[in-house]
């Protein structure tokens, strides 16, 4: 009988399936692409609609087979929080986040459940999610701590401060992440273009007014008389809480019109949008994973970013970093970062070119061979 690997893959099927949707449909796609001799992958889900299972097998064709959990995604969050269900059975389980049928099991046998940890905004930012978001991931934190075989990180800087939330020893794996799936420039770009009215110029960003986001920064730093006049396009939602995007420019002193959000879910879209811009600002104070910088890379679009611990890590001196500090002068710092960029074409140029040489260095096929791996060293 083949060895079998248990994916829990719910997340697409969530009402917003988001970053963690896109993570987990790139990694199963990966995982069962990259499947050893004698094994395979089999799809964990909750209890569904028929048409969130039929989309499921379309999405991962290569399945073996799909659980269904007899309890609902809202149920079955409750449940693994408090370990009152064993489903979906044991063996390999592995989960893309902290959402996992944590449980008590013999060390020496052939159970074993891996987790994911993408951040730690449950303790850093606990402002920025509900209360019971944070209080969720605190008690599966701890269900880890005590249950899971391995967690896996995108980034050594993650690890280093996971560590200090909960002791895991030796149990951290740090796997890194790649672009999303279908990143592509399109044969169509130009018309893509032409319908988002994109100017020949611009920036692109990404994140909400969230002020560990740095989009706030950013504004700032566009509204100096010293900034160049170019627009930016933010990736992300107009509003956060009572504050809408074009007010917050306003503002910054940045004209009316010289800043719009879009939200994209078309791969295509997004790579129309990226590729064109003169740069790709990541100024956000706090990130796990770095993928937004990897995407903008394998774009071949110059990066500006903060110097938070996971930017550095996975940029690698190949986008312009900026400090953060922990006083005023960012919005300054970035507004020279910006402008440095804009203004030079040939470090511009640059910053392309080691962008696109850093992106080769992560790929979804990597990091699903090196959770087999991980699963095989357990």
């Amino acid at each position: 009988m083949p060895t079998t690997l248990r994916m829990i893959v719910d997340q697409v099927i969530a009402p917003v399936p988001g970053a963690l949707g896109r993570y987990t449909q790139a990694l199963t796609t990966s995982l069962i692409d990259t499947a050893p001799r004698g094994c395979d992958v089999e799809g964990v889900v909750s209890s569904s609609l028929p048409s969130d299972y039929e989309l499921v097998l379309e999405r991962f064709p290569g399945l073996s087979g799909l659980y269904k959990s007899s309890l609902a995604r809202r149920e079955l969050v409750a449940a693994w929080q408090f370990g009152l269900t064993t489903s979906p059975g044991g063996g390999m389980i592995h989960a893309p986040s902290l959402f996992a049928p944590l449980r008590r099991h013999a060390a020496a046998g052939n159970d074993q459940t891996v987790v994911t940890v993408h951040d730690l905004l449950a303790w850093t930012h606990p402002e920025s999610l509900t209360p019971t978001t944070v209080a969720w991931n605190k008690a599966m934190m701890k269900r880890a701590r005590k249950h899971a075989d391995a967690i896996v990180v995108p980034t050594h800087a993650l690890a280093e401060r996971l560590a200090l939330v909960a002791d895991f020893g030796d149990r951290v794996r740090v796997i890194g992440t790649a672009p999303r799936l279908g990143l592509k420039l399109p044969r169509d770009a130009a018309d893509r273009a032409a319908r988002f009215a994109l100017p020949g110029d611009y920036l692109v960003t990404a994140g909400s007014l969230d002020p560990r986001n740095g989009v706030v920064d950013l504004l700032e730093a566009l509204g100096r008389a010293d900034s160049p006049d170019v627009p930016l396009i933010v990736l992300g939602p107009e509003n956060w809480g009572e504050q809408h995007l074009a007010t917050v420019a306003e503002e910054a002193g940045i004209a009316r019109g010289r800043v719009r959000a879009l939200e994209l879910d078309d791969p295509a879209d997004l790579a129309t949008v990226l590729s064109g811009a003169t740069a790709y600002v990541a100024p956000s104070h706090d990130e796990g994973s770095g993928t937004s910088l990897i995407e903008a890379f394998a774009l071949g679009v110059p990066v500006i970013h903060s110097d938070t611990p996971a930017y550095v890590e996975v940029a690698a001196e190949a986008g312009r970093a900026v400090v953060v500090g922990g006083g005023a002068g960012y919005a300054e710092r970035l507004a020279a970062a910006v402008t440095a960029v804009v203004d030079d074409a040939e470090l511009a140029d640059r910053l392309s070119i080691a962008g696109t040489d850093r992106a080769q260095a992560f790929t979804w096929r990597d990091s699903a061979e090196r959770v087999w791996q991980l699963h095989a060293d357990l």
